[in-house]
């Protein structure tokens, strides 16, 4: 005779239901990255001044990202160039907007350092161009928390044929990216 097994020992662990919260939370994040009409209809909710700032976020390929903040009243200074401020929040949104394409809803995405170079006074439309230091693909399949360093830089966009777009500034971000699982297991998150 072998010795007693213990209740349960025997059976799979099953999954742990998760709260209505939670549930409701990843079907808001999925939605908010399916298209461009969900993402503009959470930043109304969850970042007005995003939203008001009018910035569009377009991938253009697999690896390039272009976000474009136009040149309105809402994002303009007292002296008719775009304010500093504007320029400055905006590429917070553009880099976590760009990392949280990577990541999806399964992650929480804090920006952990933000330094900005302004250049020259921009008198139109901006475009970030967005470039990551890091794999970030490599670094989500890990399944561990990680930091990402984008650099962006940031031009003015000039509407002649056969004119450059002139730089304006730079900006380098570090984006802190923790999977949610793991927060909830530490008991960060609901």
């Amino acid at each position: 005779m072998g010795t007693p097994r213990a209740k349960g020992s025997g059976k799979k662990r099953r999954k742990q239901k998760r709260s209505l919260f939670v549930r409701m939370e990843a079907f808001v994040s999925r939605l908010s990255t399916r298209n461009t009409f969900w993402h503009r209809v959470c930043s109304l909710i969850w970042l007005p001044y995003a939203f008001h700032s009018g910035i569009k976020m377009k991938r253009l390929d697999g690896q390039t990202f272009q976000a474009t903040l136009p040149f309105r009243r809402f994002n303009r200074n007292w002296y008719n160039a775009m304010a500093g401020a504007a320029l400055l929040g905006n590429s917070e949104i553009a880099g976590g907007t760009y990392v949280f394409g990577y990541c999806g809803s399964d992650y929480t995405v804090v920006c952990k350092h933000l330094e900005y170079k302004f250049l020259r006074p921009c008198l139109g439309p901006a475009i970030y161009r967005i470039k990551p230091r890091d794999d970030i693909e490599a670094q989500v399949a890990s399944g561990t928390e990680f930091n990402a360093v984008l650099e962006m830089e940031i031009y003015q966009a000039i509407n002649k044929p056969g004119s450059k777009d002139r730089r304006v500034g730079r900006c380098t971000a570090t984006f802190h990216i923790t999977p949610k699982a793991q927060q909830r297991s530490k008991g960060r998150l609901r």
